[in-house]
Parts: structure tokens; sequence; C-alpha cells
């Protein structure tokens, strides 16, 4: 078939209308953009009708020539109004999706409150640094040395039975109690010191509504010249004072610590019973040699207590494992 201007003329015309109504009945963005691809594409219709130029005259080919080029951009137009329309549309549909009425009540969440061993820990703190301590803290993997040797209880101390611990493969070992705190502090720090030491630790315990292999203490420490049990005393009434709320007969009994000597018991009477609540003592001498202080020069004092010991009394609360429950209904009232 032989090739002419008006072959090609009608073609270029028919390509329009065709793809003019094509282009109108697409709903769909990425259907578009394949039709036009189609279209006025490298290898599209308008391409393969522009391929027959080449057997036109010369007088001809720049007709044809603005002829395509007003067909090209009358799609392109027909395609950018096309494409502009199927976005809006497709960001009305989205809102409506999305929408919210904000006149709705909204979903409410329970507030989030602190943890009970946490308020007691927080009320212990702010006690003591009110009283002029600082707050210390150490790892919970200890070495022997540090959990033991340091503290005046050697490998072969009977004291050892008192605290049945977690033994690591390495040698390591999870600590007993936080006084290991004290012993790293000390070696770092010269007197006069002040701390408090509050942290979780383990022992190999029977858990009942009283023990827990897992649980919290907080140790305080003073060392300076002239310390006193007297003033080891005064010190654990007035704590008690400010954590009970009121001034409480209070009750020292003789006992033994390795790291303290002398060592008391403090009892509290509380609520019309006498409530063993912390021990105390003076630091025993071969502790402060163990971290370089003079015990000719410096005197000290510590004290520890249990934390869901106080926690159990101050809120009535009957069973220690309660506090590890994550049951919501016990936590919420606090």
């Amino acid at each position: 078939m032989t090739t002419t201007s008006n072959t090609l003329e009608l073609e270029l015309q028919t390509l329009q209308d065709k793809a003019q109504e094509a282009i109108a009945s697409i709903t769909d963005l990425e259907d578009l953009e394949q039709l036009r691809i189609s279209y006025l594409g490298k290898k599209g219709q308008l391409s393969r009708i522009l391929g027959g130029m080449g057997k036109l005259s010369k007088d001809e080919r720049p007709r044809i020539g603005a002829l395509a080029n007003t067909v090209k951009e009358t799609l392109q137009t027909n395609l950018d109004l096309q494409r502009q329309t199927l976005q809006i549309a497709q960001i009305q549909a989205q809102l409506v999706v999305e929408s919210l009425d904000v006149t709705m009540p909204g979903s409410s969440r329970p507030l989030g409150r602190l943890h009970p061993l946490n308020r007691t820990i927080d009320r212990v703190l702010d006690i003591f640094v009110g009283l002029g301590y600082g707050v210390a803290t150490g790892p919970h993997l200890e070495t022997d040395y540090y959990n033991f040797e340091a503290l005046n209880i050697p490998s072969d101390h009977p004291a050892r039975d008192m605290q049945d611990t977690f033994f690591l493969a390495d040698g390591r070992l999870l600590r007993t109690h936080t006084s290991p705190v004290q012993i790293r502090y000390m070696e770092t720090h010269k007197p006069p010191i002040r701390i408090v030491s509050p942290g979780r630790v383990y022992r190999r315990d029977t858990v009942d509504t009283t023990h827990s292999a897992v649980f919290h203490q907080v140790e305080i420490l003073s060392v300076d010249k002239g310390l006193t049990f007297t003033k080891l005393k005064g010190t654990i009434k007035e704590f008690l004072k400010k954590m009970f709320g009121k001034e409480l007969p209070v009750k020292f009994r003789a006992s033994y610590f390795p790291f303290t000597e002398p060592s008391a018991e403090v009892d509290v009477q509380w609520q019309g019973e006498w409530l063993e609540v912390m021990g105390c003592g003076m630091v025993d001498p071969n502790v402060l040699k163990a971290v370089g202080y003079d015990p000719e020069v410096y005197t000290g004092f510590a004290a520890g207590l249990g934390v869901e010991r106080f926690a159990m009394v101050l809120h009535k609360i009957d069973d220690i494992r309660r506090f590890y429950s994550s049951d919501m209904r016990f936590l919420s009232q606090f």
C-alpha cells in the first residue's frame, strides 16, 4: 500500500480520536501510564505512524510533522488532565477512609503508675539525699573479692553459709547484697563519704510469702573521723521517723554481721507490734583496711534494709510474690 500524506493524516486523526476515548475511560493511574506508553512511547503507535514519513515528498513532510506534533501535544494534555483528575480522586478517597470524627469521645488508656517497689526505693533515697548522702550503684555480676573477701568474709568463713549464692561457671557470682558497691566506692574516693546504694540482689532462697530469690536492698555507708554508734542510731531514728511519717519506738538488738562490729538489728514498734526492719553496725576495721583507709584515723557506720519488707509493711501487703506478678488489679492500687 502506497503511503501518502492523506493516508498519514487520516491515521493520525484516527489515532487521536481513539486515544482520547481511551484516556477518558481510564480510572487507574497505573493503567493511564501504560496507555501513555502505548501511544506516545518510543515504540508506541504514534512513532509507528511517523515511521512512514520517510516515503513522503519534501513538501509534504513539514505539514505531516506539524500535524503529528499537534496530535502528540493534544494527547499529552489529555493525559496530564486525566492524571490530575485521578490523583485528586485518589486523595479524596483516602481522606474519606482516613477521616476522623473529632467530636467522638477518645479511647481512654489507664495512666501509668510507679511500681510500689520503685516508690519505696524513691522514698528511701529522698530521705537519705536530704540527709546529705549521695547515690552510688554497682554491677549485679560480681567477683568473690568484692562480694565476700573485701567485706571480711574469707573463703573459709562460716558467714558464707548465711547467703546461698548463685555462682557462674567462670567463678563470678550474682551479688548477694549491695555491700560490694560500698567497697568499689571507697576504693576510688577518700573520706569523708556518705553514700546510699540501692539495687537488686540475688540469693538461692525458697520462694514463699516473705522470701524471693530476687529482691531489693538499700544500704547506707558513712566514713569520717569521729563517727560513733550514737551517730548511727541518730541517723537510723531520723530515717525511720521520716519513713513512717511519725516518731515510733525503736529498739536496737545486738546481732552479727561479718563487715560490722559491733552490729545490731533494728526493730520498730508499728501498729502495736515490734517489727524487724533493718540491720546496722560500725564498719569493721578489716573492711577499712581492705580499701586503704586507716582505721586508727577513720571510723564508719553502715546500715541496710530490704525494700520489699518496708513496702509490705507500709502498704499492708501479705505476699511478696505480688510484687512480681504483673497483676494490674494489684498494681493499679498504687
